[in-house]
């Protein structure tokens, strides 16, 4: 096994209940001062991930990409979760512009989807989770890229 295997994890998504499932998942793992980057095309499933997590944390109340305000705060007891959506972003200096950097702090956890739009600006994240579509559903690669990180992919092989 390479080193690399280690610290990823690549699942099968074959129906919508299983991104929820799988954000639920993620849910008990995650704490706060977290990053996760957020990948696929559109359509493969970002936003029913972060639902799924979100439900799992106690939130009730509606889900929805942030595409055009950029950025969601869930309230979630004692913790804030960004939901982050940098998808019409055209020029990663926005990412500047916005202040959105005091975010990313101990107290946070912060989602966000198609980071590669303000690519080099962002915080590094603790874990990369990337959907694609497989065949009629989807499948998910989730890799560790800090000890953190490592941690909870550990914890959601042995969950």
């Amino acid at each position: 096994m390479s080193h690399a295997a280690d610290n990823s994890l690549t699942l099968p998504l074959p129906a919508e209940a299983d991104t929820l499932a799988l954000g639920a998942r993620l849910a008990v793992v995650l704490r706060p001062g977290m990053t996760v980057y957020l990948s696929g095309d559109l359509g493969a499933g970002k936003t029913t991930l972060v639902r799924g997590l979100l439900r799992s944390l106690g939130f009730h109340g509606r889900v929805k990409s942030p595409t055009y305000t950029l950025v969601e705060l869930y309230e979630i007891s004692s913790l804030n979760l960004y939901h982050f959506d940098l998808y019409r972003f055209a020029d990663p200096a926005e990412w500047l512009e916005t202040g959105f950097r005091e975010y990313f702090n101990a107290g946070s956890i912060c989602l966000v989807e198609w980071p590669e739009k303000a690519e080099g600006l962002l915080p590094e994240p603790d874990l990369a989770v990337r959907l694609s579509w497989a065949g009629e559903g989807r499948q998910v690669e989730i890799t560790g890229l800090t000890e953190a990180g490592k941690r909870c992919i550990e914890t959601l092989k042995t969950a």
